[in-house]
């Protein structure tokens, strides 16, 4: 990490902590692709554009809202992103992972991820959710490239354990409790944004894979490098090319994700009082 980026994560940290002094920032949560709607379901909601903090990237992607709610799930107070910046998007790779810097930077613990994502898996069908149990990073690049800042964490991380155990076992455990199926798989990441063909589905399925998608890894590295206790979840939203007749969309993308809205919200709900 370069200085004047360390800098304008520092900034951008405290530009936050100034706009919610008395605000607990231990926990916080980031909600992919047509996922955005939990942010309504806060209680005593502070809503801040992110164009409005310095040097946060703005979100260029629809079903991303560049917004940041700070709030309370029952008595567990939240910091949730409504809407990332991708790769794909033209951004250096720690301009994708800024926002994980500065949630590290705010003194974030638990870090839950979501995205929507295509699955490989013939078994796996739209509308499931998957708690992500380890990952393949496919985008020919490491977020933690470049000069390393001891502050930041060890130049070589290890990532045995990339998704925590314990906060993996607290969404089982929810979701079990709500009654909401639960898949566990391993997620492939592209940069994206064509979406993958058939070719490539079959390789990640080969490799292990279950799902693929164009974020979320190159934040889940980061946030273990920095310490950050990290829970992903994908909302599968299609079958990756090849194992369906039908011609991959966003806004197909967008339409699952709206079609297991409440689901969702339910599981997080329940994952995020059991944090508190």
């Amino acid at each position: 990490m370069g200085m004047k980026n360390k800098i304008q994560i520092l900034e951008a940290a405290a530009w936050l902590r100034e706009k919610a002094p008395d605000f607990s920032f231990k926990n916080a949560l980031v909600l992919g692709s047509g996922l955005g709607k939990f942010g309504e379901t806060l209680k005593a909601p502070i809503a801040i554009e992110t164009a409005e903090i310095p040097h946060w990237p703005v979100p260029t992607v629809a079903g991303h809202q560049g917004r940041i709610v700070l709030g309370f799930v029952g008595a567990t107070p939240v910091m949730t992103l409504q809407g990332r910046s991708h790769f794909y998007e033209g951004h250096a790779m720690q301009r994708v992972v800024f926002y994980v810097r500065v949630m590290a930077a705010l003194g974030v613990e638990n870090l839950i991820l979501t995205n929507a994502a295509g699955t490989c898996n013939p078994n796996f069908r739209p509308g499931d959710l998957m708690l992500i149990v380890d990952h393949l990073n496919l985008m020919g690049t490491n977020p933690l490239i470049g000069p390393n800042d001891p502050e930041s964490g060890p130049r070589f991380p290890d990532m045995t354990e990339a998704y925590n155990p314990g906060l993996s076992d607290l969404v089982r455990q929810t979701a079990k409790e709500c009654g909401i199926p639960l898949r566990e798989g391993v997620l492939a990441a592209f940069t994206g944004p064509s979406y993958e063909t058939a070719a490539e589905i079959r390789m990640i399925r080969t490799l292990g894979a279950d799902a693929a998608c164009m974020s979320t890894v190159p934040e889940v590295i980061t946030a273990v490098q920095a310490g950050l206790k990290v829970a992903a979840i994908s909302c599968i939203t299609n079958m990756g090319t090849g194992l369906s007749a039908s011609k991959l969309s966003h806004d197909e993308v967008k339409d699952v994700a709206g079609q297991i809205e409440q689901r969702f919200i339910n599981l997080l709900t329940g994952v995020l009082e059991a944090i508190g």
